[in-house]
């Protein structure tokens, strides 16, 4: 029987009763928690980066936050064991160029077995997938359009190399179009050096920008500084400037999911601060 915080982590994405192991379990978890927790950057611009211990995320999610890959699959992976599935945990890399053959470490994903099959699970990508896509070369319209492919180079999860072997996931519609992973097992603390670079580093770009995004009934909410957007599968678009701080966090509340009361009012007042100052900035560039 799950207990304690695992409790209050179904209770957040709406399953009462997970059930034993099944396909249909797993893509009912997976669709859950992508469309009720968003991928965000909250405390690591206010100079509080949570740290990336399963149980820590876990606690966090239960308690109304989000977070970004090491946070969200981290979670993901250690609810899905507590519910009896196989997981494993893959060291990745998102790629602005789909013919990138590199592995950054800058992204968890994972993969999880089950009735015989490999599934690529991510809740952690923002704009991935609704649901686990079968960890087989191929195409995948899922609403939006995504892809498999073994990594260049290797012959996927059954590469002779080992560790060398790998996979490439397609996301046609992302600013990220591409993440390659290997396909070797990985753990926790392999991701433990990429994520303080990218939690304090003045150059990562979760200092550098404020955002949010978040799956909700088949459309793709995503909040950048001061611009949300709404995108549909169909190629729609809905992009409006939020006016103040007042718009920002209900939409953060209410668009998002995301509970506020962690937030104070000095830490409102930083947040919409340096949202207003990285605006500014990117007008800026934008005359030149």
């Amino acid at each position: 029987m799950i207990t304690g915080i695992y409790t209050d982590y179904l209770a957040r994405i709406g399953i009462t009763d997970p059930g034993s192991p099944s396909v249909e379990g797993l893509f009912a978890l997976t669709r859950a928690h992508l469309e009720r927790i968003p991928f965000e950057n909250t405390e690591i611009q206010l100079g509080r980066p949570p740290g990336i211990d399963p149980e820590l995320s876990v606690r966090r999610i239960g308690a109304g936050r989000g977070g970004y890959c090491f946070h969200l699959n981290g979670a993901f992976a250690a609810l899905l064991e507590q519910l009896g599935y196989d997981v494993t945990r893959h060291v990745g890399g998102m790629a602005a160029d789909v013919e990138s053959t590199e592995v950054s470490g800058d992204h968890l994903t994972l993969t999880v077995r089950i009735d015989g099959e490999d599934y690529f699970v991510d809740v952690g990508l923002g704009d991935g997938p609704p649901e686990p896509l079968p960890l087989r070369e191929g195409r995948y319209e899922r609403g939006f359009r995504y892809g498999l492919r073994p990594l260049e180079g290797t012959d996927g999860a059954d590469g002779a190399d080992g560790a060398g072997a790998g996979w490439t996931f397609l996301n046609e519609d992302s600013p990220f179009p591409a993440m390659n992973f290997r396909s070797a097992p990985a753990a926790m603390a392999d991701f433990a050096d990429e994520h303080l670079r990218l939690s304090t580093a003045e150059d990562s770009p979760f200092l550098q920008s404020f955002f949010m995004l978040r799956r909700n009934a088949g459309v793709m909410n995503r909040l950048h500084g001061k611009i949300l957007l709404t995108l549909d599968p169909a190629g729609g678009r809905d992009k409006r400037e939020l006016a103040g701080p007042e718009e920002l966090f209900e939409a953060m509340s209410t668009v998002f999911g995301r509970e506020l009361d962690d937030l104070t009012a000095a830490d409102r007042a930083a947040l919409w601060a340096r949202i207003e100052r990285a605006h500014e900035a990117w007008l800026a560039s934008q005359q030149d």
